[in-house]
C-alpha cells in the first residue's frame, strides 16, 4: 500500500528535525523538539518549546531561528498536497511580539491558494497558553518537479 502525501510530509518534517540524510545542520538545530500534533491534507499544526540553543542576546527566541521553523513547516503542509517538493519565491513574516525561551508555542501551516505550480501557504506561530501571535508568515512556493524523499532537505535540491 502506498503512503499517503500526509504521512509522508510528516515523516519528511520529522526527519529534518531529527538529522536524517539531507537536512542541514541549521535545520537539525532549529527544528529538534517540534512536536507534530494534526496533519492532514493542506494543514499542519505543531507544538514547540523554544529551547534555550535558540536565544538572542535577550532570551527571545531568535527570529532567524522561527523563521526556519516557520518556512519547513509550511513546505511541509505544501508537501501534504502531492509530495512534491517546493521553493520559497516569495516569503514575508509579521512579528507581532516576541517568544520567551522555554515558552510553548503552536505553529499552524494551512494551504491558502493552489495554482498548480505555485502555491500559498499562511502559518502562525502563537503562545500556546493564551493564543497570543508572535508571527505571521505569507509564503509562496514554486514546485520543483522532484519528490522529497525522507529527510531531503530542500535547501539540497
Amino acid at each position: 500500500m502506498e503512503e499517503s502525501c500526509v504521512h509522508k510530509s510528516v515523516r519528511w518534517l520529522k526527519g529534518l528535525a531529527e538529522g536524517a540524510t539531507g537536512s542541514s545542520e541549521f535545520e537539525v538545530l532549529t527544528l529538534a523538539g517540534l512536536e507534530i500534533v494534526e496533519a492532514r491534507e493542506s494543514f499542519i499544526r505543531c507544538h514547540f518549546i523554544v529551547p534555550l540553543r535558540l536565544a538572542d542576546e535577550n532570551g527571545n527566541w531568535q527570529v532567524g531561528a522561527m523563521a526556519t521553523v516557520i518556512d519547513d513547516v509550511g513546505a511541509a503542509a505544501i508537501y501534504t498536497l502531492g509530495g512534491n517538493i517546493k521553493l520559497s519565491v516569495d516569503f514575508n513574516i509579521s512579528f507581532y511580539s516576541t517568544a520567551k525561551i522555554q515558552e510553548k508555542m503552536e505553529i499552524e501551516a494551512k494551504v491558502v491558494g493552489d495554482r498548480g505550480k505555485l502555491t500559498s501557504v499562511q502559518v502562525e506561530v502563537r503562545r500556546k497558553d493564551n493564543g497570543e501571535v508572535i508571527a505571521l508568515a505569507k509564503q509562496w512556493m514554486a514546485s520543483t518537479n522532484l519528490t522529497a524523499s525522507p529527510g531531503m532537505s530542500k535547501s539540497k535540491l
